[in-house]
């Protein structure tokens, strides 16, 4: 049964016309009502993930629940389908149960608040953000098992709750929360800041609607998403071709030794509609790979994407999606049934992207971007320090962003909009360990016309014993070039014992014991590169090199650039590159439009172990495995 909605006011607004320059004035103050919201946040905070990383969404939508403004797609519709209770003035909404908000979060460490803004006792807009807890619970520091079966082992999940009742906090509800968080205090600061963010939202909400009154204030949110759709509609039908499109890309490994899992997504438009079928996906994995993907979400990705490539200029939001279908397969690893694990979604939450960009760019060749996003690495350090006093990091990871059809990639960058790095300085003084290394690695980036951006390098000395837990992927599977673009390279974790042993860390690990002294090289992927690399203006190589980002054996392999060297000083050898160059160019085989890297998945995993020196994944056993794991489904029948 969908929620109640509680409104003594039942007046009907009227749809009136706007007058443009105030159109452009609502427009302007609901965009800096939505930036202020992370003024308040990043202020008040104390996770440095969300304080420091800004690692949270926040959103203001109209009254129906679609976003008006905002960085990651409306929660609302999520929300209100699993939600069955009412809805009333002064309420403030807490779920992080992906399974019962219909992934409108996609894991128990993002808590989701949300508030209905009423004015004169009736719903004039919502307001709602979340961000990620440090912590929640479970069987790992962090709340992010690699080895979680089920989504009862990564922390405590909430469903929709009302957690602010007619403007009274529900202490007793909040408290049993945090009493199963290992920072109850990092949390219930979070906590407080969000909700002091929507507040905020709300009060300007009302404050822009009492200038103009509330029809037009009505209609101007729903004229900026009707102004969304017409540009997404011309958008759509002049990029998306009416013939079927289809991409594939994998997640290396599920952290329990098996993989890859095949992400498999077909593309099309019927008028102006655009299609997209995840039929051919895996099934859910038996670990915490799956990502419970919203199809309102999804929406929200492509349509991001396609702003971003092809018109920066249009506003984003809602607006659009009803020009959008989309079809996920249930039991598969982008619709995994409950209670299957999701703490390790980031991996194809990120790789939806280069899919994405796999499928936008056929038709469009010259708007193709490579592959870059990729993941969204995480690392973890807790233990007890000298003084007998519990420290937890949790701390996002940056690669290469793809290169694209105007320029390079950016070096060791997050894709994440307003995404930035911790401090160094902020994790020194904070947690025992320093950072000894921090830097781009050279030749990273995949060769092309535009260069892919270089993995970033991060050297952690740990200065108390304690245990870490790494998140990461792409160390099996390249971040593929486009239009002759080189792949970027793999990321890989390397730890320089005080004993003086190395080993190689796999990507999904946890409970790794460290001691002081020990030292963790943290080396992301590159981005793909873009075009073929012979072509890249050779005063551009040249620059790459003296600014250290490609070395000179680099250029002469990747672009066929000769670089002469004089002391400090790197210059072009101008016949011998164009020699080198016309050499290559004969004896290579036709330019791909995708380079992956790799001829099919057998091949690439007898490479592995002599590339990489770990194990190759085995292929998953997924109706044994997932049935007899995840569903009631009898052993028998299973087998």
């Amino acid at each position: 049964m969908p929620a109640t909605i509680i409104e003594e006011n039942k007046t009907p607004f009227n749809r009136v016309e706007v007058d443009p320059i105030n159109l452009d004035i609502v427009e302007n103050a609901m965009l800096n009502a939505r930036w202020e919201m992370d003024t308040v946040l990043f202020r008040t905070a104390m996770s440095p993930g969300i304080r420091e990383q800004h690692d949270e969404f926040p959103m203001i939508a109209n009254r129906d629940g679609k976003m008006v403004v905002g960085q990651f797609g409306s929660f609302i519709w999520g929300f209100l389908e699993g939600y069955n209770g009412t809805i009333e003035e002064d309420d403030i909404f807490l779920t992080t149960d992906p399974y019962s908000c219909n992934g409108a979060v996609s894991h128990a460490n993002d808590w989701l608040l949300l508030k209905p803004i009423y004015k004169d006792h009736r719903i004039i807009a919502w307001a709602a953000m979340f961000g990620h807890m440090t912590d929640i619970g479970g069987k790992v520091p962090g709340s992010l098992p690699t080895d979680a079966r089920q989504i009862y082992e990564e922390g405590i999940t909430v469903p929709p709750t009302k957690i602010y009742k007619k403007g009274v906090l529900q202490e007793e509800i909040l408290q049993l929360i945090l009493h199963n968080c290992r920072l109850p205090h990092w949390n219930l600061s979070d906590f407080n800041a969000i909700v002091a963010a929507i507040r905020t939202a709300e009060k300007r909400c009302i404050e822009i609607a009492e200038r103009f009154g509330d029809d037009e204030y009505f209609s101007a949110l729903d004229e900026l998403l009707e102004r969304n759709k017409r540009a997404m509609r011309t958008l759509i039908q002049n990029t998306v071709p009416e013939e079927k499109q289809y991409f594939e890309d994998y997640i290396c490994d599920d952290g329990m030794g098996m993989g890859p899992y095949r992400i498999k997504c077909a593309m099309w438009r019927e008028g102006e509609k655009v299609h997209f079928d995840f039929d051919g996906t895996d099934p859910q994995s038996i670990g915490s790979i799956n990502f419970l993907l919203n199809e309102e979400m999804f929406k929200m990705f492509c349509g991001v994407y396609m702003i971003m490539v092809f018109d920066p200029q249009i506003m984003f939001n809602d607006g659009f999606y009803d020009l959008m279908e989309v079809n996920i397969p249930q039991g598969t690893l982008l619709k995994p049934r409950k209670p299957a694990a999701l703490s390790c979604r980031t991996h194809a939450l990120g790789r939806i992207f280069d899919v994405l960009g796999g499928l936008l760019g056929q038709g469009n060749p010259d708007f193709l971007c490579a592959a870059g996003f990729s993941d969204s690495p995480h690392f973890m350090y807790s233990g007890y320090d000298k003084n007998g006093e519990w420290y937890q990091l949790y701390s996002i990871g940056f690669g290469g962003v793809p290169g694209k059809p105007f320029g390079d990639g950016p070096d060791g960058h997050s894709l994440w909009p307003s995404f930035t790095n911790v401090p160094n300085e902020f994790l020194e003084s904070y947690f025992p360990l320093r950072i000894d290394v921090y830097e781009t690695l050279p030749d990273s980036g995949g060769a092309g016309v535009h260069r892919g951006g270089n993995a970033l390098r991060v050297g952690y000395r740990f200065l108390e014993p304690g245990e870490i837990s790494i998140h990461d992927d792409r160390w099996l599977t390249y971040p593929w070039g486009v239009n002759g673009g080189l792949p970027g390279l793999r990321s890989q974790k390397i730890m320089h014992r005080v004993d003086g042993s190395t080993e190689l860390l796999p990507s999904k690990c946890d409970r790794i014991k460290v001691d002081a002294g020990d030292l963790l090289f943290f080396d992301t992927w590159g981005g793909g590169g873009w075009g073929d690399p012979l072509k890249r203006e050779t005063d551009k190589v040249l620059f790459d090199v003296d600014a250290g980002l490609v070395t000179v054996e680099g250029a002469k392999n990747n672009y066929g650039v000769v670089i002469k060297q004089s002391g400090d000083e790197y210059s072009v050898d101008e016949a011998a590159t164009e020699k080198l160059r016309a050499k290559m160019a004969d004896a290579r085989p036709e330019v791909k439009l995708f380079d992956v890297g790799f001829e099919n998945i057998d091949e690439l995993k007898a490479r592995c172990l002599e590339e990489t020196g770990l194990e190759p994944p085995v292929q998953p056993e997924f109706q044994k495995w997932v049935r007899i794991e995840q569903t009631d489904v009898q052993i028998k029948k299973a087998s």
